[in-house]
């Protein structure tokens, strides 16, 4: 059977998915969410004309011969106005965010003024409606300020709540279920015994989903077991999972077992093996339940750095996509620091480090070991380089995409 290339691997795997719903959550909660609506503000911000400064509040046509007298016949601070209505010749102590009285125009800083009892005099000119906030400066009631699709950011949740907003609509986040498959897999913090590994690869997926916006349940390590792995593919399918992610199993030999139990359990694969290295034992489908949306599974390799680059691959751009936002990776061009050979016949995606040149450009330096099983060399990486299935040798100095990972 042919390899399936990469990107059309990524477009089965990405057609007609969606943002599953929305939910409405309170405010700090809502941290990295898609807004499922947009927001509006409910009111003017600030919602009257405030002073920028601690000063007085005059009107401008009383500073017009200096140096000039004013009778002091009030304060107005943040949160108790001045109730009153200035007239000629008077002015108002008023503090920063305080309202403006009315009959004001213009506040005058305490710097350049000096106050004796309840008169103060203005000692430098003054700038008509200087040091004054207008309402509405911010924002004005029902101006849209942030729109469908934007993630919540520290200042978006602040906009948000100073807009008059308690709760937000956001997209629900996809959950993912993962198990690995290995009788020589132990979980992490195990001392292996001499034939067993330390199952590792759940951690970084995880991670991958979610910073991708999603959830991720890891149900620890099922045994190479034909029926212990279909049980496992039921009990996910009958929860509220969106994503079944599988580690290892997914090759051709006598222990791997997850590609037959996918297919007991009647996953519809959309594909299997792809034409890429590291990760070509990927698999993807779909598995239908009764009165709920079908299950998407995706086969990832075992071996650790190919399960990673899979993930950064497919992985990151589905549960994105799910959950109404752009994927953490992305790729880029550079410009690469050394040469490399030519490739063979599957995309090669290469670990690299970043780094710029004088002019400001994007410097990709292959790492000197590709080894997919060295978890240590994807860790320096900070992009996989992107050869297509046989590209020619490549100079130092010649441009390369780039599929960026941090």
């Amino acid at each position: 059977m042919a390899l399936l290339p990469v990107d059309e691997a990524l477009r089965l795997l990405l057609a007609d998915k969606m943002p599953s719903g929305h939910e409405n959550v309170a405010l700090h909660q809502a941290g990295n969410r898609v807004l499922a609506t947009s927001i509006f503000a409910s009111f003017n911000q600030p919602p009257f004309d405030a002073s920028a400064m601690d000063g007085y509040a005059i009107r401008f046509a009383d500073a017009e011969q200096l140096p000039v007298p004013l009778k002091v016949i009030g304060e107005s601070a943040a949160g108790k106005g001045f109730d009153g209505t200035l007239k000629s010749g008077e002015a108002v102590r008023i503090f920063t965010g305080a309202p403006l009285p009315a009959g004001a125009d213009t506040v005058v800083i305490q710097e350049n003024t000096k106050q004796e009892n309840d008169q103060v005099t203005l000692l430098e000119d003054v700038e008509k409606g200087r040091h004054i906030r207008l309402s509405g400066l911010d924002f004005r009631d029902g101006e849209c300020l942030l729109q469908t699709g934007h993630v919540l950011d520290p200042a978006s949740l602040s906009l948000a709540a100073a807009s008059g907003h308690a709760k937000l609509q956001v997209y629900t986040q996809p959950r993912a279920a993962i198990f690995a498959t290995g009788n020589e897999l132990v979980p992490a913090g195990t001392v292996p015994a001499a034939d067993q590994i330390v199952s590792s690869n759940s951690y970084g997926v995880a991670e991958i989903v979610r910073r991708n916006g999603g959830v991720a349940e890891d149900l620890g390590i099922v045994p190479d077991d034909l029926a212990e792995i279909e049980q496992s593919i039921h009990n996910v399918a009958s929860s509220d999972a969106d994503i079944l992610i599988t580690l290892g199993g997914a090759s051709v030999g006598d222990h791997d077992l997850v590609h037959k139990a996918l297919i007991n359990c009647r996953v519809d694969l959309g594909f299997y093996k792809i034409a890429m290295r590291p990760g070509k034992p990927l698999m993807f489908g779909t598995l239908a339940r009764d009165g709920k949306k079908p299950l998407l599974v995706l086969g990832l390799p075992g071996n650790p750095v190919s399960s990673l680059v899979c993930s950064y691959v497919f992985l990151a751009p589905l549960v994105a996509r799910l959950a109404g936002k752009a994927p953490m990776t992305r790729v880029a061009s550079a410009v690469l620091a050394q040469d490399m050979a030519e490739n063979g016949n599957r995309r090669d995606y290469a670990r690299a480090t970043l780094t710029y040149d004088s002019n400001g450009e994007l410097l990709a330096t292959p790492l000197p070991v590709q080894d997919s099983s060295m978890l240590t060399v994807i860790t320096r990486a900070d992009g996989l380089l992107i050869r297509e299935p046989f590209a020619k040798a490549a100079k130092r100095g010649d441009r390369c995409p780039i599929l960026l990972i941090r």
